[in-house]
């Protein structure tokens, strides 16, 4: 199988939204890369505070849709604005 899956993200994700999806994704053995607005790192929302950081794979500058079979758009307060 060779199938690519974004996940699109920025600061203030949810972070059981992105990393349930993610690990579920890999273990069946999808490639999964995280894309973002900046390189670097992205920091999640764990209920109520600020959580884990997460490496970014590619600024959205650098991919293109054609580059992927689905789109993961993890929820937040924060992140979808």
């Amino acid at each position: 199988m060779d199938k690519k899956i974004a996940i699109l993200a920025t600061d203030g994700f949810e972070e059981s939204e992105f990393t349930s999806p993610k690990e579920a994704m890999e273990k069946e053995g999808f490639q999964v890369e995280v894309v973002s607005l900046k390189a670097g790192k992205i920091k999640s929302w764990d209920v109520d505070n600020w959580g884990k950081e997460f490496d970014v794979d590619k600024t959205i500058d650098e991919v293109s849709a054609k580059q992927y079979n689905a789109l993961v758009l993890p929820g937040g307060v924060i992140n979808p604005d």
